[in-house]
């Protein structure tokens, strides 16, 4: 198989923090940094197709006046997000028109605080509906460890950027595992935080239920943390507890469940599995209690949690216009929104329903948490497929099936608004693709997961394209 990085380049080696300390000690300038993610991005796009919009002039003119913990640090933007100058076309060409955007999304803005600096936008597959980056009409974003294979979706994109070296850390997305899905698809860490940890998205606080939290990816622990940390001294959610010290592993030991199967009953294939029982004994020689769970949620979370991801479908191909502007050309959508849009016209009694139990569904995991401190899964059921496997060309009625058993583990949390993380604790030789293990935590206890994943880490180092 082949593979595609950057890390010939000693800069690509440098993860978000080391990069950062070295403009600072003034080892670096921001402008060589920017100038260098700059072409290893032109050097590697022809192959991953990972950039929907680059914005590199503007990345050289605002390096050297970048400050913060990360000042002058490459990154991409998710092209569900408003950069001031810069169309939203939401990977769909239903925007194919849209004129840039005239202001700049508080999330995004939250990230230029801390210093970073946008290259451009980078790819996702239509609205983020799909878990694949893949476009009928033009050539897909691909995995840098497997070029025929997803790198996963919808921050697709910025998982491929990042693994492949170009940048150390991307902004994404997770609306039913959006960060989590690509971190275990390209080798990644991805945390989606607490429901409220971060900044929310203006188009999310029109849902009945938030299900979208922004994050990033990133190729080490410290990285996420880091961010995080510096995310809270811009915005402190008052209703969360704060992270606390997440520099240092965690000392004391956990009650870990280890749930195998998702809660839609798919059951996760033979180097999933592997991976799994591999985690639960490192866990364990770590000297964590690990026991067997049963998922806190029946097969019905699954058809509800489908129906909601529908109603925005739904929302989006009626409401285009007026959610987002008039630029927005419904008749561009592609087969599988509107597939999506009618399956929710189809079943409209269920929503007010479907809404109860998606928000019930708290009360189970927190129930759960009572007596366990984080619970282990596998993020993904199998291994990232062949592209066209799970590509937007596909009818609705072909795809989604696809997706529902590949995809069965991660949108949990984002029903619950509880923080889950996915760690790479695993690799297919066979494939050469990485392998994503989930914990999931409590509300709030954010903090907690990333200091077991430090000592995760710390364990057993995570492979990177970079080890060759």
């Amino acid at each position: 198989m082949t593979t595609a990085s950057s890390f010939d380049d000693d800069l690509a080696r440098l993860d978000a923090l080391g990069t950062a300390q070295a403009i600072r000690d003034g080892e670096l300038t921001a402008a060589e940094v920017v100038e260098a993610a700059i072409a290893r991005a032109e050097k590697l796009d022809g192959e991953l197709g990972a950039i929907a919009t680059p914005d590199f002039d503007r990345a050289r003119r605002l390096a050297p006046s970048r400050t913060g913990p990360f000042g002058g640090v490459p990154t991409f933007v998710k092209d569900m997000t408003d950069v001031a100058g810069i169309p939203t076309r939401n990977g769909s060409q239903a925007f194919a028109t849209a004129a840039p955007a005239t202001k700049t999304s508080p999330i995004a803005q939250q990230l230029f605080d801390l210093g970073l600096v946008a290259l451009g936008k980078s790819s996702l597959p239509e609205f983020g509906f799909t878990p694949s980056t893949e476009f009928p009409e033009d050539e897909p974003t691909r995995n840098p460890w497997n070029l025929d294979r997803t790198p996963g979706g919808s921050s697709g994109g910025a998982g491929a950027l990042v693994a492949s070296g170009v940048v150390p850390i991307a902004h994404g997305q997770d609306g039913g595992g959006s960060v989590r899905i690509p971190a275990a698809c390209n080798g990644l860490v991805g945390l989606k935080p607490t429901r409220g940890r971060l900044l929310t998205d203006p188009h999310a606080k029109l849902l009945p239920l938030n299900i979208v939290t922004d994050g990033v990816l990133t190729r080490t622990v410290r990285d996420t943390a880091a961010y995080y940390v510096e995310a809270e001294r811009l915005h402190r959610p008052r209703r969360l507890p704060p992270l606390g010290d997440v520099s240092q592993p965690l000392v004391r030991r956990l009650r870990i469940g280890a749930l195998i199967d998702s809660p839609s009953g798919v059951a996760a294939d033979e180097p999933t599995r592997r991976v799994f029982d591999e985690t639960v004994a490192l866990l364990e020689g770590l000297g964590h209690e690990v026991h067997p769970v049963e998922p806190p949620v029946g097969e019905e979370f699954a058809e509800d949690f489908i129906h909601y991801w529908s109603m925005m479908a739904w929302a989006v191909t009626y409401g285009g216009k007026v959610l987002f502007d008039t630029s927005f050309h419904r008749d561009r959508l592609l087969p599988v929104t509107h597939g999506l849009s009618d399956r929710f016209k189809a079943n409209l009694r269920r929503t007010p329903g479907s809404i109860v139990r998606l928000r019930r569904s708290a009360q189970r995991t927190a129930a759960q948490f009572a007596e366990l401190d984080v619970v282990l899964s596998p993020t993904l059921s199998h291994l990232p497929p062949s592209l066209g496997h799970l590509g937007t060309h596909h009818e609705f009625h072909v795809l989604f099936p696809r997706v529902e058993e590949w995809v069965g583990y991660t949108p949990l949390a984002n029903a619950t608004g509880d923080p889950a993380i996915s760690l790479p604790l695993g690799h297919d030789e066979e494939t050469n693709l990485p392998i994503g293990m989930m914990l999931s935590a409590p509300r709030g206890a954010d903090g907690l997961l990333l200091r077991l994943a430090l000592e995760l880490e710390g364990a057993q180092p995570f492979r990177s394209l970079a080890d060759g």
